[in-house]
């Protein structure tokens, strides 16, 4: 079972470094849900030796994108693809609320080579059966989710559904809500191939500037519980 560390700052990719996590989401402005990061960003967290999946997202909101946003996305693909991401992560549905199988045909020739996550995005539908098989049949790499909840504790027995429905197929990995308090009922309830979360809280960032922004940021106290209750000898 894979850690995922919700990577957003220098420091997040840092921790996730020290602490060996199995693999990073990386993005920017968790604030609102995380967007896609810069190329720089990108390339320093490759540069560390993190294996690296970037977050395809171009603005806050739902998941319904027009064409621009489409092609801006195809380009963020294509753009991560040549600087050696490991993977992409994406989500999106059409104007049906269903998930938008030919603009997910466009990524995925894109991404060719790299691995595709579908990320929370899918915790929209109403019932996971048919999205899932539309993602197998994409061959997509995995999904993430909570459980079609706000948060994987409200979502644990969807979780528990979606785990024996893919059957091996495709990859869960459980994420939102995961803290120290329920990280080990995931482990053992759940079973999933995967498990994600940030370790954040809320922080003021530069609280003596003009400039001053309320963020999520990183709590490194926060990520060793959460690595310690699910089993991980790690210390600060």
């Amino acid at each position: 079972m894979k850690l995922e560390l919700c990577a957003a700052s220098l420091d997040a990719i840092r921790l996730a470094k020290k602490y060996e996590f199995d693999r990073i989401e990386l993005c920017q402005n968790l604030e609102q849900g995380g967007m896609t990061p810069s190329p720089g960003m990108i390339e320093y967290a490759l540069a560390v030796g993190l294996e690296t999946h970037v977050l395809i997202r171009p603005r806050p909101g739902g998941f319904f994108y027009d064409e621009d946003e489409v092609e801006i996305m195809l380009r963020d693909i294509r753009e991560c693809k040549a600087i050696g991401a490991h993977g992409v992560v994406v989500g999106i549905y059409n104007e049906d609320g269903w998930i938008d199988r030919d603009a997910l045909e466009k990524m995925k020739r894109q991404s060719d080579g790299i691995e595709m996550t579908f990320h929370r995005a899918f915790d929209d539908l109403v019932r996971f059966e048919k999205g899932m098989d539309k993602l197998i049949d994409l061959e997509f790499n995995r999904i993430l989710s909570s459980g079609l909840a706000r948060n994987v504790d409200l979502g644990l027995k969807n979780l528990i559904e979606m785990r024996e429905y893919a059957a091996g197929r495709i990859e869960i990995m459980t994420g939102g809500g995961v803290n120290a308090s329920n990280i080990a009922r995931m482990r053992d309830e759940v079973q999933p191939d995967a498990i994600h979360f940030s370790g954040t809280q809320k922080a003021v960032l530069d609280e003596d500037s003009k400039f001053r922004e309320n963020v999520l940021a990183i709590d490194e106290k926060k990520l060793v519980r959460i690595l310690q209750e699910f089993g991980r000898d790690v210390r600060i």
